[in-house]
């Protein structure tokens, strides 16, 4: 664990951090991206990490990948990069800066550092963790294989780099029916999330098997708590991520990755929208948006909320928390991701 105590003095040294509306007001094109959402007293706070952290990405040769679900200050105020697990891994695929800064959970840093072997990987808190991910293992794998012989196995991308290199392929949330389809057997084994492969499955031609995981965040959802909320407010539209149960899914108006669900609200425009995924992605989109009213059903993912400015500020100032992955292990895995990343672009064509 992190000793936030000791960060906070070594970064004291070197910057100041101090709550600054000067720096917050030399930076109100930025903080014009989330001033819907964050309040002028919190961006003077927020506002001399973004600086420090924006000027030592140019010292280090480094790029930050965010997740759709990291807090609107990183979302807007640092990354360079954002989007969903696809997205990013194929970003990561492209950059050609010398360190790659993973503002998500470890499974996406993993999957930068397996698709740039020699690149530096940075994840700015190691316990920034999955519990889908850590539901399954490579056993797991071979367990699934052997009650289901000479079917292909389709992964997630929320899996380790042990799990991914167990698998013939990988996919994510708004690619996994594409991937299942084309998948060469009636029947296809999906790990680890058990509710998008009942989603995909669902609208699959295949025999979709899965491994019994979940995601803390999505699962929390209920259709009782959507149909309550529609009764309150007719005009609202629901939209919800696949890792969400087939019943919530099924009371959504529209079910979509977190890439997909930020396109369906930009081109829907709808005057009332309800998110029904971690809790951030609202409040990332809301500036883009201000003719939709968002709804704000929180359920947070712990995980991603441990990524802060002042952990990337002292992982990028130290280059620490470095992610490492065995070679042979990473090499099997990449190779899992990367017949993902074809076959989406192909399907894509």
């Amino acid at each position: 664990m992190l000793d936030l105590t000791n960060i906070r003095a070594i970064l004291a040294e070197h910057y100041d951090l101090a709550p600054s509306v000067e720096k917050a007001e030399a930076m109100a094109d930025i903080y014009a991206r989330m001033d819907r959402v964050v309040p002028a007293a919190d961006w003077a706070i927020y506002a001399p990490y973004v600086a420090a952290i924006n000027a030592l990405k140019k010292e280090r040769n480094a790029v930050i990948l965010a997740h759709n679900y990291m807090t609107p200050e990183i979302y807007h105020g640092i990354a360079d990069f954002v989007g969903d697990s696809l997205q990013l891994a194929i970003k990561a695929t492209e950059v050609e800066e010398d360190v790659i800064v993973q503002c998500g959970v470890h499974f996406m840093a993993e999957t930068s550092k397996v698709l740039n072997p020699g690149k530096t990987v940075l994840i700015p808190d190691m316990g920034a963790g999955c519990s889908l991910a850590e539901s399954i293992t490579a056993a797991g794998i071979e367990e699934m294989r052997a009650k289901y012989p000479g079917a292909p196995v389709v992964s997630y991308v929320n899996t380790t780099a042990e799990v991914k290199a167990a698998s013939d392929i990988c996919c994510t949330s708004s690619n996994a029916l594409q991937i299942v389809e084309a998948m060469d057997s009636d029947t296809v084994i999906m790990t680890p999330d058990q509710y998008l492969a009942q989603n995909v499955a669902n609208e699959s031609t295949k025999k979709v098997v899965f491994w019994p995981g979940s995601c803390i965040v999505h699962e929390l959802y209920t259709a009782e708590d959507l149909r309550a909320y529609r009764e309150l407010d007719p005009e609202v539209k629901i939209i919800a991520h696949p890792e969400c149960t087939p019943a919530v899914v099924a009371e959504s108006d529209f079910t979509g990755s977190t890439s997909g669900i930020i396109k369906w609200v930009h081109d829907n425009k709808p005057a009332k929208a309800m998110l029904v995924t971690e809790c951030s992605m609202a409040s990332n989109i809301a500036d883009e948006l201000p003719e939709v009213e968002f709804a704000k059903p929180c359920n947070m993912c712990p995980y991603m909320k441990k990524i802060t400015l002042e952990k990337v500020l002292y992982s990028l100032h130290t280059m620490t928390e470095e992610v490492i992955v065995d070679p042979a292990v990473a090499d099997k895995a990449r190779q899992a991701v990367q017949r993902m990343i074809d076959l989406s672009q192909s399907l894509a064509k």
